[in-house]
């Protein structure tokens, strides 16, 4: 048996057999990443410069486009992996289809966590915590290998290091520096 089954059979094992854990995971895999959003853009909207709102949304939108809308595509397009449910033979706890490797959720939020973490740790902190809650969630609903969730969370991150790396690359210095928001 692969580590991949063993560590999806180990967060999946009660799902469909009581109610509590069951709502909790559909909540916290398909709901929570609406609060996520909205609390980004809060953090990015609330009480800064217009100077910064745009550097922060700009960071936060390239990483995503990169990480999400190309990336994440991409490989779902050359390698088109099977979800567990389809694998496996089960009814998923929520609806999905289409490839399942990287998790596009993944990307898209650690990807987004690792931008606001850039500008403020705390958030950043808070927002990392809950998309690997996100993540796991994503296992325990029956929609996502965790080798598919490890591989979203790595598209995610280097999408950011490398939009980091192409706006000092582009930008003055004194324009992408990391930045010292307030809480």
């Amino acid at each position: 048996m692969s580590l991949d089954l063993s560590l999806f059979q180990f967060v999946h094992f009660f799902a469909g057999q009581s109610r509590i854990p069951d709502g909790a995971g559909v909540f916290f895999a398909q709901y929570l990443p609406y609060l996520l959003v909205l609390a980004a853009l809060y953090f990015i909207f609330r009480k800064n410069a217009w100077k910064d709102k745009l550097m922060m949304f700009a960071v936060a939108a390239l990483t995503l486009i990169l990480s999400r809308g190309i990336l994440t595509e991409t490989v779902r397009f050359i390698w088109p992996r099977p979800r567990p449910f389809d694998v496996l033979g089960f009814q998923s706890l929520i609806a999905e289809s289409g490839a399942s490797f990287p998790s596009g959720h993944a990307a898209f939020f650690f990807g987004l966590s690792a931008a606001i973490f850039y500008f403020n740790k705390k958030w950043g902190i808070w927002f990392l915590v809950l998309s690997l809650l996100n993540g796991l969630a994503r296992i325990f609903v029956g929609v996502h290998w965790p080798s598919d969730i490890l591989g979203g969370i790595i598209v995610g991150l280097a999408s950011f290091w490398v939009v980091k790396l192409l706006l000092k690359k582009y930008l003055p210095s004194d324009q992408i520096q990391e930045q010292k928001l307030p809480d």
